[in-house]
């Protein structure tokens, strides 16, 4: 098969698996608290992802000197990222949350503009004025009238967007660490502080935990965190990264279809109109950040 041909179905593969994570994440939190649910499933992944990569040949030692760079895309790319996502869906509706999480590009073009003098071009101010706008129409639904809940759900769904955006303009050099490796080191540092502060602060239930919820546990831990991202780096092999990075952005479509068809939420003009401007939001052409195999986890599901 066509390299070319490989890296799209790759693609696809790796869209899909992280679409359905969205209405995934949704089942879980009915019997397992956030932040404990996603930090067991992704140190899970970790495990698994480095056994890989040592089965492979890669070396997994982390340089000493790279260490902090490693703490700090951890944080922001994992932690953030993924710990503040999670909980947005407890107030959040999958379209809410997918689609407000997914405006990274917007906040990665404006943190590049101070911090690596990226001035966005004619082109970046209209994607940007686009996607301000699908923000505003997902938004305005109740005429901006929101309660304590899900103005909790709003504030933590964009701060994982601006704290990734933040950590892909200030660490956006790559890492001379294997990929898998990368990943697995990536995600089990973010989601290891998930275990602990759910185990102290969310006290989970092991027994509130059904059958399910224990499938959708294990479709985390082994498609979204593993599968898709050894298909991800696959299709950088083969792929240019902006085509790739477009793809990706079919993510919150398909994640909100995918809800509307699972969890019976509503798919109406308001969340297509906003994933329209989703569409033309992309990070790697807006700032000027390109995807790399051998650099930080630029996308996430």
């Amino acid at each position: 098969m066509p390299a070319r041909l490989t890296g799209f179905l790759l693609l696809l593969v790796t869209a899909i698996g992280w679409a359905l994570n969205w209405p995934a994440m949704k089942i879980l939190l009915r019997e397992w608290p956030p932040l404990f649910s996603r930090g067991v499933a992704g140190v899970a992944a970790a495990i698994l992802l480095g056994v890989i990569a040592t089965s492979v040949g890669e070396n997994i030692r982390v340089p000493r000197e790279w260490m902090p760079r490693l703490l700090l895309a951890s944080a922001t790319n994992v932690f953030a990222w993924m710990g503040f996502s999670t909980l947005s869906m407890k107030w959040l509706s999958v379209s809410e949350g997918a689609l407000l999480v997914y405006t990274m590009p917007i906040w990665s073009m404006l943190l590049a503009w101070p911090i690596a003098k990226r001035k966005p071009s004619t082109a970046g101010f209209g994607a940007l004025a686009l996607g301000l706008a699908g923000v505003v129409v997902l938004l305005s639904a109740h005429g901006f009238d929101f309660d304590s809940d899900k103005f909790a759900g709003i504030a933590f769904a964009l701060s994982a967007a601006v704290l990734f955006a933040l950590g892909t303009v200030i660490t956006h050099t790559p890492m001379p660490i294997p990929p898998i490796s990368l990943v697995a080191w990536q995600v089990g540092i973010g989601c290891m502080p998930m275990v602990l502060l759910g185990w102290f602060i969310e006290h989970p239930s092991f027994s509130a935990l059904h059958a399910d919820g224990w499938a959708v546990l294990i479709y985390m831990s082994l498609v979204p965190m593993a599968v898709c991202y050894l298909a991800w780096f696959a299709t950088l092999r083969r792929l240019p990264a902006d085509i790739a990075s477009i793809g990706m952005l079919l993510v919150p479509i398909m994640g909100i279809v995918a809800a509307a068809l699972s969890l019976g939420e509503p798919l109406g003009m308001r969340e297509a109109v906003d994933a329209f401007g989703c569409r033309h939001r992309d990070a790697s052409k807006t700032s000027g950040i390109k995807l790399k195999s051998g650099g930080n986890i630029y996308t996430r599901p």
